[in-house]
């Protein structure tokens, strides 16, 4: 059997960071944020990266503990009124190969002492790629409720994110996909528990929910004209 990739180091860690979120106590831990936080994170991206070559080929996987698919740890802070110098979870993402041009469809793995999750999809894409998402659904609305409704989707994937208030441009009211038209995301989200994060199955529990967010990545990467 396997050992866990992530232990209880890292949220340890996490929490310990979250009472003392200041660059001198940071510098004076960095070692055990090396050994706790990044490495293991870094080992989980490199668990994935033959499987998803095999299985979802257009998500870049880079294991690189630096500009690969681990986000840093350094918030930028030079417009929020949040001035803690480091994020106090871990973010992996795994860009899709056209999304140094476009704002395609990604994976978004997310874990916190509080919450963890899978993320899938589009979160505040860009105008274009927002108006041509909306655009499938009124045109395709069949293939689009077929994605969203999928069985083996939706049986761990909740769609969230922002929503309009009122119908967007050049859409009626009453159109049947009002709903889902007034969405400004579209993503969706599987929880973790802290027992399969630190379990020595993740690896394989993150596969599943990618291959299952598979009927919403492909409609999004169909609807902007990218390949899944």
């Amino acid at each position: 059997m396997s050992e866990p990739v992530l232990t209880e180091s890292l949220f340890d860690f996490l929490e310990q960071l979250r009472r003392h979120n200041d660059r001198d106590w940071f510098n004076e831990h960095k070692s055990d944020f090396q050994r706790d936080v990044r490495d293991p994170a870094v080992r989980l991206i490199q668990r994935l990266e033959k499987p998803l070559a095999k299985s979802a080929p257009m998500l870049l996987v880079d294991p690189r503990p630096h500009n690969g698919s681990l986000m840093r740890i350094y918030r930028d802070t030079r417009f929020s009124k949040n001035k803690d110098p480091y994020k106090t979870n871990v973010g992996i993402s795994l860009r899709h190969q056209a999304g140094k041009d476009i704002h395609a469809p990604g994976v978004y793995l997310h874990f916190d002492p509080d919450q963890c999750f899978i993320g899938a999809g589009c979160w505040h894409p860009e105008g274009r790629v927002l108006a041509d998402i909306r655009r499938a659904i009124d045109q395709q609305p069949k293939d689009w409720l077929k994605a969203r409704d999928h069985k083996a989707f939706r049986e761990h994937f909740t769609l969230v994110g922002e929503s309009l208030k009122t119908s967007p441009r050049d859409y009626p009211k009453d159109h049947a996909m009002i709903e889902d038209l007034r969405r400004k995301d579209f993503i969706a989200t599987a929880p973790l528990t802290r027992q399969q994060a630190t379990g020595d199955d993740l690896p394989a529990l993150i596969l599943d929910r990618i291959k299952r967010a598979r009927p919403l990545m492909r409609f999004l990467c169909d609807a902007i004209g990218v390949p899944y």
